[in-house]
């Protein structure tokens, strides 16, 4: 039976392991309690076959191995969830863009001269931009999944694109906005739009967040 002393060498080795990853914060737990269940195990063979605790906990940290030694494998394993985070929201977010993106001027109330041909270029950049963002998202998704499977780390050229076309796409997206504000100005008090703004906006931020831990756990 544990012991109130029996984790003291075991949580010790895990802090040291925990302050050399980054990554989603729920799978860095989910992996941490992992290795912590099988190092309190190995204490308990080690200890039903005589071993005081002390050298009992001694024994699995070191059969267990270095945070030096591990962190590569769990790092590797926090990458490619982060990339696979990453895809699943970009597939989220541009299906609704595809979907919703013309919902956003159905039946619009305000008429005028065909806008520019660099305001429609722009128009349909963002579209061009989001069905990319998809691509590589899909990719991701695909790479990710080989990746936790091997061990290895995910594709770090793919998951920086995806990251510098979601930038871009964010740029043109608001870009986009701000230029049709200035063209119809009724366009700021139409429902869809406003809706639209709020949606996407929420979506870029919840994109940022995932991008960045992608960042973190990719360095």
């Amino acid at each position: 039976m544990r012991g109130e002393n029996d984790a003291t060498v075991v949580e010790e080795r895990l802090r040291e392991l925990d302050a050399r990853l980054r990554g989603p914060r729920r799978l860095k737990s989910d992996l941490l309690t992992e290795a912590r269940h099988g190092l309190l195990d190995a204490v308990d063979a080690y200890r039903e076959d005589g071993l005081p605790a002390t050298e009992a906990q001694r024994r699995a940290v070191a059969e267990f191995g270095s945070p030096a030694q591990l962190a590569p494998a769990y790092q590797a394993e926090l990458a490619a969830g982060a990339l696979r985070g990453l895809s699943l929201r970009v597939v989220a977010v541009a299906t609704v863009a595809f979907v919703a993106g013309d919902l956003t001027w159905r039946g619009a109330s305000w008429t005028g001269p065909p806008p520019p041909a660099t305001y429609q270029l722009l128009s349909a950049s963002v579209g061009w931009i989001w069905a990319a963002a998809f691509v590589l998202a899909a990719l991701g998704l695909v790479l990710a999944g080989r990746s936790a499977r091997r061990g290895g780390v995910p594709d770090r050229a793919l998951g920086t694109a995806l990251t510098g076309v979601l930038a871009l796409g964010v740029l043109a997206g608001s870009a986009l906005f701000w230029w049709s504000i200035g063209l119809w100005d009724a366009a700021l008090t139409w429902p869809p739009m406003i809706i639209g703004v709020v949606v996407a906006g929420a979506g870029y931020l919840w994109l940022g967040r995932a991008a960045r831990t992608w960042l973190h756990a990719a360095r």
